[in-house]
This record gives C-alpha cells, sequence and structure tokens, in this order.
C-alpha cells in the first residue's frame, strides 16, 4: 500500500488513515497504532519520509492505518524488507511493525542477522504471547505451562527472551512499553527513533480474544514486593536504571551495562519493568558500507545509475553486498 504524497508534517489526527481499524475492541494494537502517529507528529515527521513496514497478523494491518508510505509483507519477512529500503534510500526514517510470532517465530532467523547488522531502522513488535490472527495458538513469548483460553491444554514449549537473544545478537537499543501507557509509549518509539542502528521496541499487550492470562487488569494490578504494594508495570528509570552506554569505547562500562541489562532482562520478580534495557551508539552498516563503497559517500544506492543507454551497467554494488550473500 502506498499513501498519497503529502509536502508537509501532519498532526496525529491526520496521520491516521482513511481505513477503519478492524480489530477487536479492548485490542493492544489500538493504543501502539495511536503512540506511533502521536510520536511522528510531535516529532515533525514529514510523512513522505517515513515508510512503515508490516508482516503478517494482526499487527501486519498497522501499515493500513498510519498516513505515510507503507508496505504490508510477507510473513516473518518485514525485517529484509525494510532493511532493504533503509540501504536503498538512508534519508528513510524506515519502522517495521510485527507480532510476537511474526518476529521471534517465523522472522527468527531475520532477527538474528538484524541485531548483527545494525541498519538503521526501528523494529516495534506487537507482544502479546499468541497468534491473534489464527485462534490464538502459542506464540514464542508464551511461557511454558501458561494456558489461556485459547489453548486446550498448557503451553509444553519454553519461551524465549526476546531481549536477551537481542542482546546477543548485537542490537543497539532495546526498549520495553506498554500498549495502555500512551505516554511512555509514545516517548519510547521516539527514542527507538532517534536512535542510529538497529532499535528494538517490544511492546506488551492484551488479547482480548484469545489471551485471558496478560489482561488489562493483569498489567494495571498491584503486587506485593518485599512486604510493599507496587505496581504490577513501572519505569525501570524511575527506580535509578540507566542501560544507556555513556561512552562506547570504554569496553568497562559497556561490559558492566550489558552485565546490567542481562540481569535485569532475567529479573526473577513477577514485576514488568518499562524504559531502555541497553542502547549503545556504534557505526551502522551503512556507515561501514560507504567505507567499501565510497560512492555512497555522495550517492544513496537509490540515486545511482545502474546502465547507460546502450544497457551495460555503469555501478557495481556487488563487491560491497557480500555480507548478505550466506
Amino acid at each position: 500500500m502506498v499513501t498519497k504524497l503529502l509536502n508537509q508534517p501532519l498532526r496525529a489526527s491526520q496521520l491516521k488513515s482513511d481505513k477503519h481499524p478492524d480489530w477487536c475492541p479492548g485490542c493492544g494494537d489500538f493504543g501502539i497504532v495511536n503512540a506511533l502517529q502521536q510520536a511522528l507528529a510531535e516529532m515533525k515527521m514529514p510523512p513522505w519520509e517515513v515508510y512503515l513496514l508490516s508482516g503478517i497478523g494482526c499487527s501486519g494491518k498497522s501499515s493500513h492505518y498510519v498516513n505515510v508510505y507503507g508496505a504490508h509483507t510477507l510473513h516473518g519477512r518485514v525485517l529484509p524488507y525494510a532493511i532493504g529500503a533503509k540501504l536503498a534510500n538512508p534519508k528513510l526514517t524506515v519502522v517495521a511493525a510485527g507480532g510476537d510470532g511474526d518476529g521471534y517465530g517465523i522472522g527468527a532467523e531475520h532477527f538474528v542477522h538484524a541485531g548483527r547488522r545494525n541498519v538503521d531502522l526501528t523494529y516495534i513488535i506487537f507482544d502479546n504471547e499468541v497468534y491473534g490472527l489464527t485462534k490464538g495458538q502459542a506464540s514464542p513469548t508464551l511461557p511454558q505451562g501458561d494456558q489461556p483460553k485459547s489453548l486446550p491444554l498448557p503451553n509444553i514449549n519454553q519461551a524465549i527472551n526476546p531481549f536477551a537473544l537481542a542482546l546477543a545478537c548485537g542490537y543497539t537499543f532495546i526498549a520495553r512499553s506498554y500498549a495502555y501507557d500512551a505516554k511512555h509509549l509514545k516517548a519510547t518509539i521516539q527514542k527507538a527513533i532517534y536512535h542510529k542502528g538497529m532499535a528494538l521496541v517490544d511492546v506488551l499487550q492484551p488479547c482480548p480474544t484469545y489471551n485471558d492470562l496478560r489482561t488489562k487488569e493483569f498489567f494495571d494490578e498491584e503486587i506485593e514486593l518485599r512486604g510493599q504494594q507496587t505496581p504490577r508495570v513501572y519505569s525501570m528509570e524511575d527506580e535509578g536504571y540507566d542501560g544507556v552506554v555513556k561512552n562506547p569505547m570504554d569496553r568497562e562500562e559497556v561490559n558492566a551495562k550489558r552485565l546490567a541489562a542481562f540481569e535485569k532482562i532475567y529479573q526473577q520478580e513477577d514485576r514488568v519493568g518499562l524504559g531502555v534495557y541497553f542502547q549503545i551508539h556504534m557505526p551502522t552498516y551503512t556507515d561501514l558500507l560507504r567505507n567499501n563503497l565510497p560512492i555512497l559517500t555522495t550517492s544513496a544506492p537509490i540515486d545511482l545509475p545502474y546502465y547507460d543507454d546502450q544497457m551495460n551497467p555503469v555501478t557495481d554494488l556487488a563487491s560491497g553486498w557480500q555480507d548478505f550473500i550466506v
């Protein structure tokens, strides 16, 4: 889907497309898309410079509902599309959207290698622990032993930890937010877009149709922690956690922040920490590619002529893209 070309930044209300969302009432997808629209509007992001791509699943419809350029891609394949778009035209702000099944299941291999390459784009995962579009099967993030109402028996598979995976793969921005915390989610999306590198935003969201375990009431309730009642969902930054590496050249600081992130990721408490788990500024894939292909320092691939009038090739990008030939 390609939306109409506009010539000025839009308000959040103008970033809503003329397509009516057909998600279930109470679905967290509404909050995620609204937060994305608000984030883009506040950043005064020209809509013609934003490319929103989505995979398959309930979240896949998000590219239809935001009034920017967009594409609805294949199941688990949103990252290859997004990476290709960003490398072809680095001026674009590229945002990929997908579900936990789409990104951590079908697209798991692409998820891994996207981290290795540190392409400058934002990947928003709609995480409700089930395959909501196909009757609520267990997704890779549903804990072992859990039995939402869509499953006839408890889940026998272990859940993956997407943040541990992302940290191990090289993602340079890893954050979590919550679909019903509009203010926090909007700010987190903005941080991810401003980050120069591969940014992951995992958004927890209820699926009111198939997951009766992680409901809005579950996220809203208070729990007892060390003898005190405390909100289950909380801001890690408000409790003093800082996952941002200040000096990427300081190996001691980098190692300390990685270890702190791993500890936070596996913290054995029945609480949900929101915020930036880890962030480091490193050269992006485009930065490194320009070292191999100096022509890209002055021209984007999308602007280069590939053939002369006689259809003879005049631009050779093959040598610089060998990393993608696996």
